[in-house]
């Protein structure tokens, strides 16, 4: 049995800005394994760095206003909806038919023929027998890494299955753009797209031989480039490794093109001057404008000051007041940056409605499809159990600083023992009086057993799934990486259902895409994507009704703000969205379908499929 322990905790501010004590961290690893987990890549930073703008222009509100389109429209209006069917999401899962808002907050909910009576002058919105859900709460992602990347083409394995999808997709693009113009891509998997197991510059090239052509693994630890690429970057076979960061190489020594390690693609891609002037304003407006086409009014940062330092809460402020900001924005400080944060004098729940500090977020093992999830027992085929990114001591002692602070604790654990030393370390500060400010969190959660349910449930823990897990990567979570034995305890929101655990679903962007009524789809069928006609743990399918709680009230209340959003209930937050069908009536593997007609956050319509291309 073979066990790998990585301690994270960065200090130096040059260190982290070059990425050098990433690659330290990241190079204990395996060398070689495709590790998915992008949250904690160097990339983000190093792309940050190379941008023009500075982070004093960031963290100005004109900045953020220079950049925006029209001033959003005024909220202050009382509008009455009638003719719905509103699931309210309240304590009984009441529906009602009639909505009044005004300034922003929900007014009534009732009977519409009452509400026009006491309404008598609110605009009326007749929604035609639709229905309207709280706005979903999306819990765990990566806001400024998702806008970093998010204007590279996707062409992941959830849009293009196979390698040759992904090079015709990638053809396209060049035959588009400009002669020298750089072909940017992002998401490419090869562990989960058909083909030959890498992308290598042979095979881009044909893509084009006079652009350079740069593609992200999905993981962002690894990259892919053209012949044109490493020319234009002045790569050849005598170009060496850099510590903890290669190339990969052909016999003769030649670069093929597969990049592992932040240090040798920064060699790359710091070559593209289109980085330089990459409009990162645009590129988080646009992610909040993404999160409203699918529904969600809320997200929550998991990981905050990783891509831009301690100025990304300054940053965060700047958006919220200069008005474009249109989902509210909670977010869960990176330990990885204790120390700078203690000098910023950041508190829990700092902040207001659109933008609060909620939570302290420490990484604590990898994930299981890139093997390096911290395992009790060896991975199928393998001798290994994974990577600790924090020794279990050095754990503890994290979760006590940051519990005598007053601080949630949501900590990253995908494998069983993981979640073991993470259970030990909130056992500790619960047995002090310490876990305050609840519910503390468990982020992804994956491999659970029933003895970790019983002391959750004791603690009051709540976990987050990634529930992309079972559908995409059930399958081989299933043949290749667990056994049918281990995979069936993926995941288990039933369990901690029938257990009195209040638990949540996510996406986990840019691990899997944003995408709320997917998630509740996934956990109703448990369906595998490779496998559709197959389950895994059938037994954890829950119903529709507590699926959409895990992505409304209950992800509200898990980001500590339940008293204000996660319900349509009077006094809330105006955060709904309006759907083309009912979930709860269509066929549970047509849930994903279903059309997000408008999205409203705090009495304003900024979502509708109507304006939408």
């Amino acid at each position: 049995m073979k066990l790998r322990w990585v301690n994270t905790v960065l200090e130096p501010d040059e260190n982290f800005a070059n990425g050098d004590l990433w690659e330290s961290v990241r190079s204990l690893e395996r060398p070689g394994r495709l590790d998915p987990c992008a949250c904690c890549s160097p990339v983000i930073s190093i792309l940050n760095n190379a941008m023009n703008v500075t982070d004093e222009e960031l963290c100005d509100v004109s900045y953020w206003k220079y950049k925006s389109e029209m001033p959003p429209e005024p909220c202050d209006r009382k509008r009455l909806f009638v003719n719905a069917k509103i699931f309210t999401v309240d304590e009984g899962f009441s529906v009602v038919s009639a909505l009044a808002i005004e300034d922003g907050k929900i007014v009534a909910t009732g009977d519409g023929s009452i509400l026009k009576e006491e309404h008598q002058d609110a605009e009326l919105i007749d929604c035609q027998g639709r229905t309207i859900l709280p706005g979903f709460v999306e819990p765990h992602m990566h806001f400024l890494p998702i806008a970093t990347i998010g204007k590279f083409e996707d062409v992941g394995p959830f849009r293009y299955p196979s390698f040759d999808d992904a090079l015709t997709r990638l053809r396209e693009l060049a035959e588009a753009a400009d002669a020298d113009q750089w072909i940017m891509a992002r998401q490419f998997d090869p562990s989960l797209q058909e083909g030959p197991g890498q992308l290598t510059r042979q095979m881009l090239d044909t893509v084009s031989t006079t652009a350079p052509v740069f593609v992200y693994n999905a993981s962002l630890h690894f990259a892919y480039c053209n012949s044109r690429a490493l020319a234009v970057a002045g790569i050849d076979k005598h170009t060496p490794d850099q510590p903890g960061s290669s190339f990969g190489r052909e016999q003769d020594g030649t670069p093929n093109g597969v990049l592992q390690g932040g240090r040798v693609m920064s060699l790359v891609v710091r070559h593209n001057p289109a980085q330089q002037d990459y409009d990162l304003a645009e590129a988080c407006i646009e992610v909040c404008h993404r999160a409203n086409r699918v529904g969600i009014t809320t997200f929550c940062d998991q990981g905050t000051g990783l891509s831009r330092g301690v100025k990304e809460l300054e940053m965060y402020q700047a958006l919220a007041e200069s008005r474009r900001m249109t989902t509210r924005l909670r977010y869960s400080l990176s330990y990885a940056l204790a120390d700078q944060w203690d000098q910023q004098s950041v508190q829990y729940g700092d902040g207001d409605e659109f933008v609060r500090a909620t939570g302290w977020k420490i990484v604590s093992d990898g994930s299981n499809q890139g093997l390096s999830g911290l395992q009790r027992e060896p991975y199928l085929f393998s001798e290994e159990c994974g990577v600790a990114y924090v020794e279990a001591d050095s754990l503890k002692e994290m979760v006590l600083d940051r519990a005598t602070k007053g601080w949630p604790m949501v900590v990253h654990a995908n494998g069983d023992q993981a979640i073991d030393n993470v259970l030990d370390a909130f056992e500790v500060a619960f047995d002090q009086g310490l876990m305050t400010n609840t519910p503390w969190r468990i982020e992804h959660c994956s491999i659970l057993h029933d003895e970790q349910i019983v002391r959750m449930r004791k603690m009051n823990l709540s976990p987050s799934f990634l529930i992309g897990h079972v559908y995409y990567w059930g399958k081989a979570m299933r043949d290749t990486i667990f056994g049918e034995v281990k995979a069936s305890l993926l995941d288990r929101t039933a369990a901690c259902e029938e257990n009195g655990i209040r638990w949540t679903l996510h996406s986990d962007e840019p691990v899997t895409e944003m995408g709320p009524l997917r998630c509740i789809e996934n956990a109703v069928t448990r369906k595998l994507w490779r496998e559709p006609e197959s389950t895994l743990a059938s037994h954890e399918c829950i119903d529709v009704k507590t699926a959409i709680r895990a992505m409304t009230i209950d992800a509200a209340w898990q980001c500590h703000s339940d008293h204000e959003i996660g319900s349509l209930e009077v006094g809330k937050c105006a955060d709904f969205v309006v759907l083309g069908k009912d979930p709860v009536k269509v066929a549970a593997d047509e849930i994903s379908q279903i059309q997000v007609l408008e999205t409203w956050m705090n009495g304003q319509c900024v979502f509708s499929s109507s304006d939408d291309g």
